[in-house]
């Protein structure tokens, strides 16, 4: 893969670079477990000077062999202390080995589980606009991945710190014996290390590049084996048409990576011959002066166990370093988006949202455009919704219903005119005081594979002890029942995809999520088609329970179905984004406009 001297050097500086984000990792880590990280400083500290003195008691053991061998009078005192010293220092090696991996494990256990858990608060801080940007989920998606198997970069990092003390102490000896072995070790590693570190960022820009494909391949990996999609991928033949577009976009990556992976192969060969060459040029150099009786054979054994040691270990540093460069550029992956601020913000200290609504909520001239998209999905929208009252939103789908409680919900910011409570920019309020101040459920809502007790407390999970709060949301959505029906009751698991897991029917999954709505004590209730699933005694069952617990709340309500439409208050017709007509359900009938044709086109389906 050809580059430019620029881009080389850019690729570098990002490498560089990323170092920056070692301190923060190694914070987080530190975080985790102290007692745990300092054994295992303290544990490669010990074993950084093992192989040191392992090599001088074989020098020792070796030159005394060979004096026994040349004297009448054998004594083995020497040969056996020193035997004893060599096996005691092997025992010691092993043991601080497995304590090492032992506490590598538990320490990349501890990292992974509370980066995860740091990840799902941070996505939880974002905007919804965000996610609904590709290059954000691009962020996210790169983040994700790198909450599991860092254990391998804190070991690669603290293995790097013990080897260069390992180094140290070896290069002191070779500096004592023979200087030139040094010259030649640097002339063995060098070359390869320069090569490692640039096809490190080569692997890195080439998995970076190709993050939308790999997400891509795993959204078709999972429609293509899934519980979800089994019964359309059946019904519809889709199992040729997914398998091969897997296909073809997994065989591009491999592709990619395999003309990578054949440059550094070939590379890396060249220099790792150019290695051996000085390596063995040492070698030759430590026999012609132990011949010359320069050196002893316990100084050849030496010296030739900490040229190959030195060597070994030079070589795993630089190889090392390059895959530490490059791991930090997977790290800075996660740290990056954990930087990422939310646009909405979620400063304190802001106004919080009042006990008792006053003048209740106005659009004020509202338009709103969806991140990356040129239309307005509303646009010029101005109405009122008073203290206590219940305002219908009707209109053909695509109208800009959703967007509106969206809106108010305060997801997403207007990106023209205002929306105020009680006189005030909802802007101005704390956005999660606002938040908890309104009661939502949405039409796309999401069937938790959770107990059935959890998937109801979603809806107030501070309140996820409290059964009596739970059964009387329960109670006045008709989710109850259908929990009585279960054979675990309210500690069913729900949904096929865990052990022992019951599946729902679409309308018995609503009324489950309906519960939510019913779980905290709402200032403003909102219900995006909450009924859509459900038949329709159940729908007049929920709206009659609907309209006992909303009584003096105000409410806003979404829903095709003109027969619970006609309970609101008011009834706001959007057309084309805009405001249509805006009345009550007699008011709107005597106008004969949308509203009045839409009623009839239903009624004339029922009669």
């Amino acid at each position: 893969m050809k580059r430019s001297k620029k881009e080389v050097e850019i690729g570098f500086l990002a490498s560089a670079k990323s170092l920056k984000y070692l301190p923060k990792f190694f914070a987080m880590i530190w975080g985790t477990n102290k007692a745990l990280f300092v054994a295992n400083i303290a544990a490669r500290l010990l074993q950084a000077t093992i192989p040191v003195f392992v090599l001088w008691v074989g020098k020792l053991l070796i030159d005394e062999i060979v004096l026994q061998i040349g004297t009448e009078e054998k004594s083995f005192q020497l040969i056996w202390i020193y035997l004893a010293i060599e096996f005691g220092l092997a025992l010691l090696s092993d043991l601080l080995s497995r304590i090492i991996n032992l506490v590598d494990a538990l320490l990349g256990d501890l990292y992974a589980n509370h980066s995860s858990v740091e990840l799902i608060q941070k996505a939880a801080s974002m905007d919804l606009a965000q996610f609904e940007d590709p290059n954000f989920y691009d962020k996210l998606e790169r983040a994700r991945r790198q909450t599991t198997g860092r254990v391998t970069l804190m070991t690669m990092v603290l293995s790097q710190f013990q080897d260069i003390i390992t180094v140290i102490t070896l290069a002191a000896g070779l500096i004592v014996f023979a200087p030139l072995l040094i010259v030649l070790l640097i002339v063995a590693i060098v070359p390869s290390f320069l090569n490692e570190a640039y096809f490190s960022r080569s692997g890195y820009s080439l998995v970076r590049s190709w993050t939308p494909e790999r997400r891509e391949l795993d959204y078709v990996r999972f429609i293509g084996a899934s519980d979800v999609t089994a019964k359309e991928i059946k019904l519809f033949g889709l199992a040729d048409f997914l398998s091969e577009r897997f296909r073809k976009l997994a065989h591009k990556y491999y592709l990619a990576n395999r003309k990578l992976a054949i440059q550094r192969t070939i590379w890396g060969s060249i220099f790792h011959i150019i290695g051996d060459l000085a390596y063995y040029g040492a070698y030759v150099l430590i026999i012609i002066r132990t011949v010359a009786g320069i050196l002893t054979i316990g100084d050849l054994t030496f010296l030739s166990g900490s040229f190959a040691r030195l060597r070994s270990q030079l070589q795993g540093i630089f190889s090392r370093f390059s895959r530490i460069t490059e791991s930090s550029l997977y790290l800075q992956d996660y740290f990056s988006f954990m930087e990422i601020k939310p646009r909405m913000g979620l400063e304190v200290g802001r106004l919080k949202f009042p006990e008792i609504i006053q003048t209740g909520f106005r659009f004020d001239g509202v338009g709103f455009k969806y991140p990356g998209s040129e239309n307005w999905a509303v646009r010029n929208v101005s109405f009122t919704l008073d203290p206590g009252e219940k305002l219908a939103l009707v209109g053909e789908n695509g109208a800009g219903k959703t967007t509106l409680v969206k809106l108010l919900a305060r997801l997403y910011d207007p990106t023209e005119g205002t929306i105020t409570l009680d006189g005030i920019d909802i802007r101005e309020y704390d956005l999660v005081s606002y938040r908890r101040a309104i009661g939502v459920i949405f039409q796309d809502y999401v069937k938790y594979y959770f107990t059935a007790r959890e998937n109801i407390a979603v809806g107030h999970i501070e309140e996820l002890e409290n059964r009596e709060q739970i059964e009387f949301a329960a109670n006045q959505s008709l989710a109850d029942q259908v929990i009585d029906k279960l054979p675990k009751r309210y500690q069913q698991v729900l949904g096929k995809r865990f052990a022992e897991g019951k599946e729902l029917s679409g309308g018995e999954w609503q009324k489950i999520a309906l519960a939510r709505a019913y779980m905290k004590d709402s200032k403003l209730l909102i219900l995006d088609e909450p009924t859509a699933t459900l038949d329709a005694r159940a729908e007049y069952e929920a709206f009659q329970r609907f309209a006992e617990l909303t009584v003096g709340k105000t409410a806003v309500l979404i829903s095709h179905r003109f027969s619970t439409v006609r309970m609101a208050d008011r009834i706001l017709v959007l057309k084309n984004g805009e405001v249509l007509e805006l009345g009550s359900h007699e008011e709107l009938l005597q106008l004969n406009g949308l509203y009045a044709e839409l009623f009839q086109l239903q009624a004339a389906g029922y009669r």
